[in-house]
């Protein structure tokens, strides 16, 4: 299979919002559709935790990605009309640099030598991306789950940087709930034995940990009713029975085990704490110009974000990122003078909506896009 990703070499020393900076460091990113003379028609989407960059199939990767129902010719990101940008977001071990990539002052991996990450060093190292493309403002910046929050990180620093935004299934600040949920999916890795303070490798790897951490996340991924309709309490047939005390029994069981080990080798444990931590993090409260009320802080900083356009997206079954977020954000952004639509989904799937109830979403972003 051929590799599509390309690399962008960012500016060296890249420096971290809290302490450190990045040498030599670079990000992977795909790209479909072209950009026409005024480089006016770019489009860049920020992904979610764990995807790659590959979004969807181009000439040179034919196969699927991961919004291949949304980007494309004639999809909702229309590519015969936008020059579409897809990064792998910085720690990500997708080909950006991130905690498993080599770390040149010591020609070892990095491990947890990497500097600490935040959303806003992943929105910068986009920023940087786009005007190396020779791009000085985007049609639109497209954030998903947490790569809607590094996109708020890259606008905040960078303000005017798009001319709209989608926000899906995203939110201005972590809540309690998801900051537990990872903290459980944080401790499981590093309690695990084989992690080893970061240093493992793949015979001494910390598979459990990995495997109850994806677990725990698909679990919250969905929502309690799509978990009922599909499996409700489905027992597996005696032959397909782990034989060992207290083993799986269940349906449900059986699919978050696969699920887990389809996930655990593919993803680097310490890349996904880093990534985990930063999205617990980040708080556009943190711009709100001294505000003491929270949600006065991030409404004034969504008020320098300088937009002309948004359209936010969200699924009332959602648990991660609740739709009373995304109406937050999209009060906020209309108080700032911003011409906001926003687009509340039934959808029974959960945060994972946005990645499985293609259709509507790809309604709702494609009228939108076709208005801009």
């Amino acid at each position: 299979m051929a590799d599509a990703r390309q690399y962008f070499a960012l500016p060296s020393p890249f420096p971290m919002k809290r302490g450190g900076r990045l040498i030599d460091a670079k990000l992977a990113y795909e790209t479909w559709g072209a950009l026409n003379g005024a480089r006016d028609n770019a489009v860049l989407i920020l992904t979610g935790l764990s995807p790659r960059a590959h979004a969807a199939r181009n000439p040179v990767d034919d196969t699927p990605g991961w919004w291949e129902a949304i980007v494309g010719p004639g999809k909702a990101l229309d590519t015969d009309r936008w020059f579409v940008i897809c990064v792998n977001t910085l720690g990500s071990c997708k080909g950006s640099t991130g905690p498993a990539s080599i770390n040149p002052a010591t020609g070892d991996v990095y491990r947890l030598d990497f500097p600490a990450l935040t959303l806003e060093d992943a929105g910068n190292a986009a920023f940087e991306l786009a005007r190396g493309l020779g791009i000085a403002r985007l049609a639109a910046l497209v954030g998903c789950s947490m790569g809607g929050m590094a996109a708020m990180g890259a606008m905040v620093h960078h303000p005017g940087f798009t001319r709209a935004h989608l926000s899906v299934c995203s939110a201005p600040r972590a809540q309690p709930f998801a900051i537990a949920i990872r903290s459980l999916q944080r401790e499981a890795i590093r309690l695990d034995p084989n992690w080893n303070g970061g240093r493992y490798d793949d015979a001494r790897y910390p598979e459990a940990g990995m495997n109850i951490a994806r677990k725990l996340g698909v679990i919250t991924y969905r929502s309690a009713l799509e978990w009922s309709g599909r499996f409700g309490r489905i027992r597996l047939d005696p032959e397909r029975r782990e034989d060992e005390p207290f083993g799986a029994e269940f349906e449900i069981e059986s699919y978050l085990n696969a699920h887990a080990r389809r996930f655990s080798r593919a993803f680097d444990p310490n890349c996904y704490l880093y990534l985990s931590r930063a999205s617990d993090w980040f708080d556009l409260a943190e711009y709100g110009d001294g505000a003491a009320d929270p949600e006065a802080a991030v409404r004034r900083a969504l008020a320098r974000l300088k937009l002309e356009r948004a359209l936010v997206i969200g699924v009332e079954t959602d648990i991660l990122f609740p739709l009373e977020q995304q109406q937050e954000l999209a009060e906020g952004l209309s108080a700032g003078g911003v011409e906001v639509d926003f687009v509340g989904l039934d959808s029974p799937r959960g945060h994972d909506a946005f990645l499985v109830d293609t259709v509507r979403f790809g309604a709702a972003i494609g009228a939108f896009m076709r208005s801009l």
